[in-house]
Order: structure tokens, then sequence, then C-alpha cells
């Protein structure tokens, strides 16, 4: 299983993050506000980005706890393993994308979220709906996040120029962000 790339600088003393990228389309807005949260905390966190959600196996309550896919083991697995999670993930139709739910899903017969520190990022053309909905989710998954670590950026692809670059207002929100998360995240040692 794919489980993204590793963004920052090796050591075992640093704090890993565990990004969930919700869009099933390469080179999302939601991958490049990822890749800008990386960035700016590479030489202090260590960064796993997860964006194969389609490489998941359609959910099945049956083989969640008895029998889970060797992917969902490895998936479970590094959300255990991380210090916190981030999602960042579009909103389609109203609510969040399909794969996205259907990875949570298979997390649901565990604890592997309970108490852990989460940031969550809901970058679209409107993206309310979806926002509240992912919310919603996680609280009953009992991860821990804050009013300050969850973020509605809406109009998403009028802030990401083609070129990669995310204009200033943005980029001043994503830092507030991530400060945010990395204090939940120290308030946890």
């Amino acid at each position: 299983m794919y489980f993204g790339n590793q963004i920052g600088t090796r050591s075992d003393l640093m704090k890993t993050i565990f990004a969930i990228i919700g869009s099933a389309s390469e080179n999302s807005s939601n991958q490049r506000l990822i890749e800008f949260l990386a960035d700016q905390t590479g030489n202090d966190l260590k960064w796993i980005v997860f964006n194969e959600l389609k490489s998941l196996p359609h959910f099945d309550p049956e083989l969640s706890v008895n029998n889970p896919p060797k992917e969902v083991i490895a998936f479970r697995k590094q959300i255990e393993q991380a210090d916190a999670v981030i999602i960042c993930t579009p909103e389609y139709v109203f609510s969040i994308p399909s794969g996205l739910k259907n990875a949570i899903e298979w997390c649901v017969s565990t604890t592997v979220f309970s108490e852990k520190p989460c940031g969550l990022i809901t970058a679209s053309a409107q993206g309310e709906k979806g926002h509240e909905e992912l919310q919603l989710i996680m609280k009953t998954l009992m991860a821990k996040f804050t009013h300050e670590t969850t973020l509605l950026i809406s109009g998403v692809k009028g802030k990401i120029a083609k070129s990669g670059e995310i204009d200033p207002d943005t980029t001043s929100v994503l830092k507030t962000f991530i400060d945010s998360c990395l204090s939940l995240l120290n308030n946890e040692s």
C-alpha cells in the first residue's frame, strides 16, 4: 500500500503527522495545501501523506473487526502510530467524499482516533456542509480537535495559482491553523 511521501527530515525525536487527502484527484488543491503545511514545518515534523483512498476496499462491517484487509490494517496502523492526524478534503455534493467516508468507516470499530489530536480542513468551492459533517464524524470517533484546529477554505481553486502558489490571505490562515494544531499536539506530550 502506498502511503505517499514522507516530507521533512527524518528523526526519531520528531513528531509524526499523518495527513489524509480526501480528494480523489491527482494534484488536487487539498494536496497542495498539505504540501504547503509540510513545507512550513518540515524541519520540525515528520509528515506522512496518504493520498490513495481509492486503494482501500469498500467497507465491510463483517471484515472490519475480525478479518480486516491488509490495506486497512496498514492504514489504521499509520493513524495509530502518528502523533496527530490532519485531514484535508473537498466537499462533494454537500458531503465529504465517499473515499474519505469509506476510510473513516474502516476505523469505527477501533479506537485509533480516540483522543488523537486532529486538524480538519475542508477546502472546496463552498464546503460548509462537508465541513460540518467531517467535524460531526470525527467528534463521534472521539478525535481531539478544537475550533482553532478546524479550517474551512471556500473558493479554494481561486486561492491557489496554477503554479501552486497560495494567496497571502490563505497562507496566513494556514499558518495560524498549523500553529494551533502544534499547540494541541504539544499539550498532549
